[in-house]
């Protein structure tokens, strides 16, 4: 079966993918990958076919921390290119459609266009429950009445920004006029498959989601067997005791002096060694117990931690429970509010530091709880052992299996 999996965002957002299409491709599928040009070299280094999408992950709003204001004009701006870069990656064709939280409201009309099969493979729990308020904005529980109104009232947001761009990519796939809101109604009527890459041991599936909504677990991004750590990453972790990752990946672009410096002087408070990823703030620590890294794979760097500093995105707070180790979450934005509430929930982590508040004080306080406690560790580490259990792209290809039959 010839499977076109979508992905648009940042790294966060695209890398799980890489690991799911893979598995898809040792199940016997051809698979191609479409995502943002940055990620080619990501793309290709899983085996998958890349299907460029000529946007700019950076006008979704990744990596700022404005207003609710800012970052809905930034969403509009990105959805507005993202249509006609989903029509020309499915132009060379496909058998089923595989489409990412950020991706399938307009991945909705192609599938109709191109009379295939499609499915969501969602990272968020997107859907309104009674369990818990909408992800992107992290509040408080309203009350099961109000949660699941939020909820659809996030929804409804969501199709305005979406409203024009599928107006377009209807007219440009020659499909009749059709709003929004009656697509998605659509789809849901339809009981449209959902399959949720994210554990279950962090969030449980919400008893009142319809049928066809699934939480399968995670599915991680693709690491060759063979990687190694870079030698001075081996040598820096064989130097002296376990560090502290320090890491904000697509988060507080511009902020990288205001981060070094901070995080420098936390970790030399915590007394701990770190590690620092650049990421799109460009941190950089300088000193003999702290390393400067780029991006590398959580899967085989976060094991060797004593605690992981970082912005709370679905994927990075995935990595540290799987690997055992305790979090200090600093939320800045959208999802990554509600992910760094769950890390603290299950005692895995520290109470969240929004990013708003952060200090070298703030921080270095967090580190040393987070190194030290053996409580956080301990719950990090029952995380890890109920996830290892899990096969979040075990199952997808599963689901694959049966749509194709």
């Amino acid at each position: 079966m010839r499977i076109l999996v979508t992905a648009a965002g940042s790294h966060g957002d695209v890398a799980p993918y890489t690991g799911l299409g893979a598995r898809l491709r040792d199940a016997g599928h051809e698979v191609a990958l479409g995502a943002p040009e940055a990620f080619r070299g990501l793309v290709a280094d899983s085996g998958l076919d890349f299907r460029p999408l000529p946007v700019d992950p950076r006008g979704a709003g990744a990596g700022s921390a404005g207003g609710r204001s800012e970052l809905l004009a930034r969403a509009a701006a990105f959805i507005g290119q993202l249509g006609d870069a989903l029509a020309d990656a499915a132009a060379p064709g496909a058998d089923l459609l595989l489409l990412g939280t950020t991706t399938a409201p307009l991945g909705w009309h192609l599938a109709e266009a191109m009379e295939v099969p499609s499915a969501g493979v969602y990272l968020q729990p997107t859907l309104p429950t009674r369990e818990f308020p909408p992800v992107v904005g992290g509040g408080r529980s309203l009350g099961s009445w109000g949660n699941r109104a939020a909820g659809a009232l996030g929804l409804r947001v969501v199709d305005r920004l979406h409203a024009e761009a599928a107006r377009r990519l209807r007219s440009r796939l020659g499909l009749p006029a059709l709003s929004q809101t009656a697509r998605r109604r659509a789809v849901e009527r339809a009981n449209w498959p959902v399959l949720h890459g994210f554990s279950p041991t962090v969030v449980p599936r919400p008893a009142d989601w319809r049928e066809g909504l699934r939480v399968v677990g995670n599915w991680w991004p693709h690491v060759a067997e063979e990687y190694c750590l870079p030698a001075e990453v081996e040598d820096f972790l064989r130097a002296g005791p376990p560090p502290v990752f320090i890491g904000f990946g697509s988060m507080a672009a511009g902020q990288g002096r205001r981060l070094s410096a901070l995080a420098v002087e936390a970790l030399r408070r915590a007394g701990v060694r770190g590690v620092v990823q650049a990421g799109w703030a460009g941190i950089a620590g300088e000193g003999d117990d702290v390393l400067t890294v780029g991006e590398l794979p959580h899967a085989r760097l976060f094991p060797h931690m004593a605690a992981v500093v970082h912005h709370a995105g679905a994927g990075t707070a995935a990595a540290a429970l799987r690997a055992g180790v305790p979090s200090v979450p600093v939320p800045v934005t959208a999802d990554q509010p509600f992910w760094a509430g769950r890390l603290t929930r299950l005692g895995a982590a520290t109470a969240p530091i929004p990013f708003a508040g952060l200090t070298a004080d703030r921080l270095a306080e967090a580190v040393r709880q987070a190194a030290e406690g053996r409580r956080l560790r301990e719950r990090a580490q029952e995380a890890a052992r109920a996830m290892a259990k899990e096969d979040g792209a075990g199952l997808v290809a599963e689901a694959v299996m049966a749509m194709g039959r």
